[in-house]
């Protein structure tokens, strides 16, 4: 894709089992993105949840799995369904085209191609994805101050709770309250309070710049930041920079019971997810959870569990999470 259509390469994958197709499609779009090849159906359903390209290039008839059953399973999960897919192949009869485009390809190309319609395609549905994704991403994010809001925390949440338990790494959380910010609205008015989590956000933004780091206003004055392939140690020191910078803002703060400046308090866990959950997960200290605990949603209880004691221990300050036990609930 030119340039100046988009700032970000394009990724294509071509899911083939004939390698002389691959090699001529990739001959033919290697100016139009960065190109990955998986020679079956077992082989490019594992690459696309790895690396989440751009467009598929699908074969419909392989051997191990078809280019049917391939495109059925991505649309059948959520984190993949958005993924356009053109079936490229041999196939050329209209019942072919007709299931392919009801499973919810975009296009289908028969073999024998012309390279410059098959170019010209890709780049048409480039281009709408492009676009697409700039209506997704300005849905994502939340008004008021500018990073991601709870429903693309949500599904960010989803999607590396996925990834870090194939790839066997630890995931980590931070939540983040801003302390007595009742008090501070009621003292100095909701548009000084608006400005205020501006601020915070914008402190929160400049620590989350790692890839895959995702800063999110999580409700009200709450915010969290996910953190990928993050160990506990390390999301406890990004904790501790926060607190800093935010004392730092110098934000005048009269109704606050503990100190002169708008403080924040943070709970932050790490857990290493392994592949089947049945077994357990164990948190970055080594200690395991129990099976029934193992979900996204106790994960967060957990980082919770940990902005809470940081509270009751006396604000502004990093608490790390305790073991969240089966079938418990926390109240803030």
């Amino acid at each position: 894709m030119p340039a100046a259509l988009s700032s970000h390469l394009p990724h294509l994958l071509i899911i083939d089992d004939d390698s002389d197709a691959s090699l001529l499609l990739h001959t033919i779009l290697k100016s139009e993105g960065r190109i990955s090849v998986a020679a079956g159906g077992l082989p490019g359903l594992a690459m696309v949840q790895e690396q989440l390209p751009d467009l598929i290039l699908l074969d419909a008839d392989m051997p191990d799995m078809s280019g049917f059953e391939v495109c059925s399973l991505l649309k059948a999960d959520q984190r993949l369904a958005r993924i356009p897919i053109i079936f490229v192949t041999g196939c050329s009869d209209i019942a072919s085209e007709t299931k392919a485009l009801q499973l919810g390809a975009v296009d289908f190309i028969s073999k024998p191609f012309s390279p410059l319609i098959v170019k010209a395609r890709v780049r048409n549905h480039l281009l709408l994805k492009q676009h697409m994704d700039s209506l997704q991403q300005l849905a994502a994010i939340d008004g008021l101050t500018g990073v991601a809001n709870r429903r693309a925390f949500d599904e960010g949440l989803e999607m590396e709770w996925r990834r870090a338990a194939r790839r066997q790494e630890p995931l980590a959380l931070l939540l983040m309250d801003v302390d007595f910010f009742k008090n501070y609205n009621d003292f100095y008015g909701h548009p000084a309070g608006d400005t205020c989590l501006r601020q915070i956000a914008k402190v929160l933004s400049t620590i989350a710049q790692r890839p895959g780091d995702l800063a999110a206003r999580y409700g009200g004055e709450e915010f969290a930041v996910l953190a990928p392939n993050t160990s506990l140690e390390a999301i406890q020191h990004l904790a501790e920079e926060l607190c800093d910078r935010v004392r730092g803002l110098h934000i005048p703060h009269e109704r606050s019971a503990i100190a002169r400046w708008v403080t924040v308090s943070v709970g932050v866990c790490s857990l290493l997810i392994p592949g089947d959950a049945i077994n357990g997960n164990r948190t970055t200290e080594g200690e395991l959870l129990p099976a029934g605990a193992i979900t996204p949603a106790a994960f967060v209880q957990a980082a919770d569990r940990g902005l809470y004691q940081a509270k009751k221990a006396g604000r502004n300050q990093v608490m790390v999470a305790t073991l969240p036990e089966e079938n418990s609930t926390m109240t803030l």
